[in-house]
């Protein structure tokens, strides 16, 4: 990077050095190129300046007297997690400073210093600091105009969604998320967990339908040493570890009976017992829960307790399956593309109208998961900045579809294709007429003749 490149992302830097001179010639250096600096060269006096004012970036020597670089930089990140830290090391301390970025650290520069490569290294963690920042806005923004903490869909189904997430958020109410496997019904979760009271407590995370009868009261409320085979310890349940906070019980319609009965013990009493002992023990946890089967259902078939049904449903949360919001995958589709093109270090800028369309059009059994997982595929292995029909996988829009694999063949009469048009829309709105009238530009009696003219259901 050129001295003038080093110029374009200016800001105000902390300068923690207890040699003077250097640290007036690192001042020096990077003021000469448009940045504010700040000396500190009392080591003692970093850790107020940090709590007193903002900084850009903390550019630190690593051993000093009276305090150390590594607690300025804990303090820094204790501050703002997302602090820029510049470790300054001699060559003795290198593997100190390699200690550091693990810990936190931007990068770490070697003395005797280089003038230009220190403004180098400092416009390279400013411009990281900025990516950061224009990231975490465009993400509030999102949220502002179509989301609730990640959260993202403009479709009516998903503003109910959102809303409902908004005014509960705040309370302790327990609440139901009903939903297809791969709608996102843990994010909902955490984002309840993130906008309460308790977010600074755990968010604690169980899936009912993946363990045993034994082990899975074992995992809710914990067990006493002895208390089975193989029970050597004393364990702390799930309850205890989200004491505070918050427990996430998924697939909670496989809960067996027996262990339904002690979770509305629990829910009636705020009291847990560990597996194999009969001393209570108090809990304070709100509980969140989702099922990708027909509870009511269940409670009618008794394979699942209406009293904890009730406990458990005191707000209802229906996530729509993607297929049923599909103006809300291009949304989806940019929301998570930057993201995973972050995350991997890719260079993708954008996605093509005929690709958006094309995603639009399937139906994704598998929903928002295998959304992501196919914009995984594709940003992992495109050849170029924009992401195109030809690097969507075959199994999700086949390479030649012609129209007839839609179901539509030229020739085919009127009668034919506006069935056909009248049956995906009944399965995009999951049966809702009302909504599938609007969508089709009729009144909800003529769809009703339509359906039966039809043999639709």
């Amino acid at each position: 990077m050129t001295e003038s490149d080093a110029q374009t992302d200016r800001g105000r830097i902390l300068i923690v050095e207890d040699d003077r001179p250097q640290a007036e010639a690192m001042a020096e250096a990077l003021q000469r190129v448009g940045h504010t600096c700040v000396v500190v060269t009392d080591p003692r006096r970093a850790i107020a300046s940090l709590d007193a004012d903002d900084f850009d970036l903390v550019v630190t020597d690593l051993v000093m007297q009276h305090l150390d670089g590594m607690e300025v930089l804990r303090h820094a990140k204790r501050i703002d997690p997302a602090a820029e830290v510049l470790m300054v090391t001699g060559h003795g301390t290198i593997e100190t400073a390699v200690q550091a970025i693990r810990q936190g650290a931007s990068d770490y520069i070697t003395k005797p210093l280089n003038i230009g490569e220190l403004r180098d290294r400092v416009a390279k963690a400013l411009e990281h600091r900025r990516l950061l920042r224009r990231t975490e806005q465009l993400s509030a923004q999102l949220d502002e105009r179509f989301g609730f903490e990640g959260i993202v869909g403009h479709s009516a189904g998903m503003q109910r969604v959102i809303q409902t997430c908004r005014q509960v958020a705040p309370t302790d109410a327990t609440v139901l998320i009903e939903g297809e496997s791969g709608t996102g019904k843990e994010l909902v979760a955490k984002a309840l967990h993130n906008n309460s009271r308790r977010k600074g407590k755990n968010f604690v995370a169980l899936n009912c339908a993946a363990l045993s009868e034994g082990i899975l009261e074992s995992e809710l409320f914990g067990h006493e040493k002895g208390a089975f085979t193989g029970a050597v310890m004393r364990r702390k349940g799930r309850f205890e570890h989200a004491d505070g906070g918050t427990l996430f019980l998924d697939e909670v319609g496989d809960m067996p009976p027996s262990t339904q009965i002690k979770l509305l013990r629990v829910l009636e009493d705020g009291e847990i017992v560990r597996v194999g002992s009969n001393e209570p023990r108090k809990v304070d946890v709100r509980l969140l829960s989702a099922t990708n089967q027909d509870l009511d259902e269940l409670v009618k078939r008794g394979k699942f307790r209406e009293d904890l049904y009730f406990r458990l449903r005191v707000v209802r949360v229906a996530l729509p399956a993607l297929r049923q919001r599909r103006e809300d995958i291009p949304l989806l589709t940019e929301h998570y593309l930057r993201r995973i093109a972050r995350e991997h270090g890719k260079n993708i800028k954008g996605i093509t109208p005929e690709a958006q369309r094309a995603l639009a059009a399937y139906d994704w059994p598998g929903n928002i998961r295998e959304l992501i997982n196919t914009l995984e595929t594709m940003i992992l292995l495109a050849p170029h900045e924009t992401l195109q029909v030809e690097d969507i996988p075959p199994e999700i829009h086949p390479s030649g579809q012609e129209t007839e694999a839609n179901g539509f063949t030229p020739g085919m009469s009127l009668a034919d294709a506006e069935r056909i048009v009248i049956a995906r829309t009944l399965e995009m709105t999951g049966g809702n007429r009302q909504q599938a009238a609007r969508m089709l530009g009729i009144g909800e009696r003529t769809l009703y003749r339509k359906i039966k003219d039809y043999g639709l259901k």
